[in-house]
């Protein structure tokens, strides 16, 4: 009778110390957070540092001060700044000035927006062309955008004022109360300076972008028959349609963010308000009057509202992407 062998029992497994579990908990969590690559994420993080600094610490502030009744104090001073939930925006939103400058940067990057793609697509694809004196063209475009705007803004100054250069070529056309002093003018001109200073960095974009575009493709349509005009519908803009979108976002959050322009070419958005921008009303709320709290709620509307816009020209210019 055949009798089965003893089963030898398995020798029993060593528990792993605590030290060593610690250490694979810790590789765990730093793979999680750091992934794959945490030479990379090393290198990445001074930059999500200055973001988290210069960006995310700020706007959150501002969200902290919209909701309570916000004031500025010396230096150590403790002081009671009760929440006051959506008080601030309800006044902020009651104020025709406020209400006025959302109009006016609505108005400013119906203008700019178009614009800038139209002007900077145009230009771009005639720099990308093998003409005389490319570089030259291609720098001189670019030079208004590196330069200090308020520089600029006097030689603007200049030529629309009342006696300007403009109104003496306009003569008897010239408008009457000038360009910049002129409340249905002034933002409209605005908008073509800022269109104008900032030009030359959108087209340094759509130059980028039409490096990738295929020559086949040119030659091909050729090949079909299509000219210049049909190359450029139905070549040209499918191809550098990423720049497209990359250029009107850009547009939209850079012109929503106007100051600079109206502070100093109009005196800080006038005529009456004609325009004044809504960071320039948060300027003069928060800061020359003292109400910081008015300010930020001015603030985060601002960036709710670029982010609605913003999501809503995605939808729209990159639905096909």
């Amino acid at each position: 009778m055949n009798r089965r062998p003893a089963t030898v029992p398995k020798p029993a497994r060593r528990a792993r110390p605590a030290a060593g579990r610690r250490r694979e908990a810790l590789r765990a969590v730093m793979g999680t957070v750091l992934g794959k690559q945490p030479i990379g994420s090393a290198f990445v993080a001074p930059y999500l540092v200055f973001l988290a600094a210069i960006f995310a610490y700020p706007l959150a502030f501002a969200v902290y001060m919209s909701f309570h009744d916000y004031f500025f104090t010396a230096p150590g001073a403790i002081v009671d700044r009760p929440f006051v939930g959506f008080d601030n925006y309800v006044t902020v939103l009651s104020d025709p000035a406020v209400r006025r400058s959302f109009l006016n940067v609505g108005i400013f990057l119906l203008i700019n927006v178009p614009l800038t793609v139209v002007l900077s697509l145009g230009l771009a694809n005639a720099l990308n062309a093998a003409i005389r004196w490319r570089t030259f063209f291609r720098v001189s475009y670019y030079v208004p955008y590196v330069t200090a705007s308020v520089a600029v803004v006097g030689v603007w100054l200049f030529l629309f004022n009342e006696n300007g250069l403009v109104n003496t070529v306009l003569g008897p056309l010239a408008p009457s109360p000038s360009w910049l002093v002129n409340s249905k003018l002034a933002m409209p001109t605005i908008a073509i300076y800022v269109t104008w200073k900032q030009l030359g960095f959108f087209i340094l974009l759509y130059l980028a972008a039409l490096q990738n575009v295929s020559k086949d493709l040119y030659e091909a349509a050729s090949m079909d028959g299509a000219g210049r005009i049909k190359s450029f519908w139905n070549v040209t803009v499918p191809g550098v349609r990423p720049a497209t979108i990359l250029v009107v976002l850009l547009a939209t959050v850079t012109g929503a963010n106007l100051f600079t322009e109206p502070y100093l070419l109009t005196g800080g958005g006038g005529p009456n308000g004609a325009s004044a921008s809504p960071v320039l009303v948060m300027y003069q709320k928060g800061i020359e009057q003292g109400n910081p709290d008015l300010g930020s709620a001015i603030g985060v509307l601002l960036v709710i509202g670029v982010l609605i816009l913003a999501l809503i020209e995605r939808l729209f210019v990159g639905k096909d992407d």
